[in-house]
């Protein structure tokens, strides 16, 4: 048996909506303001009444892959099996590097993560589509002294109520443990351990995803997101991860190229909240 430092994995791709696609193409189209209607009496004129506005999603796709090379020698006289140890290696790096891109990738030649599009305060009746709403902790750097939960309270709130069904906190572990400790004003946590084993704990009422990627608290750090990621954040994969055995490019080494298509993007900024550790 072989010992092996862990990586964290931010495990985005769990509360994503997950889309196979059959081309590196794939577009989505994502309707803002919905139907209008109106009311008229009978025999009354119908007059025409405002129409969907329809928004053309194109995620950002790259090809996330690995070489690493083993000798002959070393796969013949190794005392564990090397293959196989390395594919492990592999879906595990995989898994660390595309749930990174997840939150902060550019978009070039890989996805696009939610904290690098543009933010605004503004509510979502007069911001533009493709900026997400940022709630301020009152503070440069840090929540604001008194009270610090009541603005976690706003960020619940900023979300409106058909995404609240199924929205999650994402966090890491640094700014987790800071909001672990906030406390009602009767001196009840507002954090909720799960008492089953596989369940997520609970904040406000809302399940926790410990995410390693997410910013630690810092001015203007966007370090907190609460929101509905299957409905605002879309990841495309073409296939599953393919290897290559290579033995014959550079001998006596043995390559095992892997490859994986995958894209992501937000494909819905009313669906995710953003928390700015900023004074406004």
């Amino acid at each position: 048996m072989i010992d092996t430092t862990l990586k964290a994995i931010s495990p985005i791709r769990r509360i994503a909506n997950v889309v196979r696609v059959g081309t590196g193409g794939y577009r989505k189209l994502v309707t803002q303001n919905g139907m209008a209607s109106g009311w008229a009496g009978e025999g009354a004129a119908r007059p025409e009444t405002g129409s969907p506005v329809f928004n053309e999603i194109v995620p950002p796709m790259g090809d996330l892959y690995t070489n690493p090379a083993a000798s002959q020698f070393m796969l013949d006289d190794a005392a564990f099996d090397v293959e196989a140890w390395l594919a492990n290696e592999i879906a595990t790096e995989f898994a660390r590097a595309e749930a990174a891109a997840f939150i902060g990738g550019t978009g070039i030649n890989r996805p696009k993560g939610f904290l690098t599009f543009p933010t605004a305060a503004t509510l979502d009746t007069v911001r533009p589509f493709g900026t997400l709403q940022y709630v301020a902790s009152g503070a440069a750097g840090a929540f604001v002294a008194g009270n610090p939960q009541d603005r976690l309270v706003d960020l619940v709130q900023s979300l409106r109520s058909p995404y609240r069904q199924g929205a999650t906190w994402v966090m890491n572990s640094k700014t987790m443990a800071t909001v672990r400790k906030f406390k009602t004003t009767d001196g009840a946590f507002l954090w909720q351990p799960s008492l089953i084993a596989g369940n997520a704990n609970t904040l406000l009422g809302y399940p926790v995803l410990e995410a390693e990627d997410m910013p630690d608290i810092a001015a203007d750090s966007l370090s907190i997101a609460f929101g509905n990621f299957h409905a605002g954040y879309i990841i495309t994969e073409r296939a599953e991860t393919s290897i290559l055995r290579d033995p014959y490019t550079n001998k006596p080494f043995v390559y095992f190229y892997a490859t994986k298509r995958v894209g992501g993007t937000v494909t819905n900024s009313e669906a995710i909240k953003l928390m700015k550790f900023a004074v406004t």
